[in-house]
């Protein structure tokens, strides 16, 4: 142990109000955080699993009549399949149509997935949305009719296999999920066609710039790879297609910065009075260590130690309290929101330690060098004046 750690250990801090305010700081920080990446995380897995982050549609799709369909196994496959960065490919097939359950009449999208299964005794079974569920006043093992438009009126009676939670509440648009084949053979097609393929990425490129990316990466090797013969696709990204999700996104960024910005900002103010005090209480020890031969650097880095054990103490008891409220969050989604305004019933948290310990390392940084200045003082102090001989 150096001189300067020995000396910094005897100084008595009385900072227990500033050591509060550091854990109030991180505390706030650490939650901002988790929140935020909850938010991003919840948004975009949501959105994924809906459209996919990518998709490839047909230049001229016809979303009444499920119209202009596309080869399931076109040319190009071979080739994204090759493609890193891509988790999956999914065939799906669209098909709008109106629901009816009693008096109450309302537009739906159907679409027919693979990954989609039910008991084989259910007659055309499906899975709606908690929000359409709650409009038709329908539950699971209840039926339902739906009109489909086209060269004439088609009616089919569905039958809810079970309802998912839309966690994209706030979109207007209501899809059922059903089996491919039952959406194919209601488009009058065999099981070669398909209305688009949606593309889900890994989850590091779940980002705006990822999705962006490989939506260019991915039109890119389909318009290389495409016979002549095979109906045109166009290469949507979800980023294009959700923009007020994504822009709602960067916006709580922004917020987050902000507040890790006073809170950072607010922690170090506490510190810089906090260590002011402790100077003026310690002149006469200034003096002495300085007519002792220290020199003005040494006897701030004393004074710089203890005010970073308190700096953090502070930090270990906010990330503490900070871990364990979204722990308790993540478990029983106690704290709710309207989706109408924020599109997720709850608040959602994602507790990325490699985020978080990047937030507590520029913190502490940024209030140790706050506390620069105040260590200044140090070099206005003289000895022959504040050494008061008993």
């Amino acid at each position: 142990m150096g001189v300067t750690g020995f000396i910094s250990r005897k100084l008595r801090f009385r900072g227990k109000i500033a050591m509060a305010s550091i854990a109030l700081s991180f505390l706030v920080m650490i939650i901002a955080v988790s929140v935020s990446s909850g938010f991003r995380k919840e948004i975009r897995d949501a959105v994924s699993s809906a459209s996919g982050d990518v998709r490839l549609v047909p230049v001229n799709l016809d979303w009444l009549s499920g119209g202009s369909p596309i080869e399931r196994n076109p040319s190009y496959m071979p080739c994204l399949d090759s493609l890193e960065g891509i988790e999956t490919i999914l065939p799906v097939a669209y098909r709008a149509g109106i629901v009816k359950k009693d008096d109450v009449v309302h537009g739906v999208m159907f679409k027919g997935t693979e990954d989609f299964s039910a008991a084989d005794s259910l007659s055309f079974p499906v899975c709606i949305s908690s929000r359409l569920a709650a409009i038709l006043s329908i539950s699971s093992g209840e039926s339902f009719q739906a009109y489909f438009v086209g060269e004439k009126v088609k009616v089919r009676k569905f039958t809810v296999a079970s309802v998912y939670d839309d966690l994209v509440e706030a979109d207007d648009r209501l899809v059922i999920y059903g089996k491919l084949s039952d959406i194919q053979r209601l488009n009058d097609w065999d099981e070669t066609m398909v209305s688009a393929f949606e593309i889900i990425l890994d989850e590091p490129l779940r980002t705006e710039a990822g999705i962006n990316a490989m939506s260019r990466e991915i039109g890119s090797a389909v318009l290389l790879h495409s016979a002549d013969e095979e109906a045109s696709v166009v290469c949507m990204s979800s980023v294009d297609e959700n923009p007020q999700l994504f822009d709602w996104l960067s916006l709580i960024d922004f917020n987050v910065v902000v507040i890790l910005v006073l809170m950072t900002l607010v922690a170090g103010f506490n510190m810089i009075s906090g260590l002011l005090i402790l100077l003026f209480e310690n002149i006469s020890s200034i003096g002495i260590l300085k007519s002792l031969g220290m020199t003005d650097r040494d006897i701030a880095k004393v004074f710089l130690r203890a005010s970073s054990s308190i700096v953090l103490k502070g930090m270990a008891v906010g990330n503490i309290a900070a871990l364990l409220l979204c722990y308790i969050q993540s478990s029983t989604h106690a704290v709710a929101l309207d989706p109408a305004n924020y599109f997720i019933s709850y608040v959602p948290v994602n507790t990325d330690i490699l985020k978080i310990m990047a937030a507590d390392a520029a913190a502490y940084l940024a209030i140790m060098l706050l506390l620069l200045l105040p260590s200044m003082f140090i070099s206005r102090i003289d000895p022959a004046r504040t050494i008061r001989v008993s």
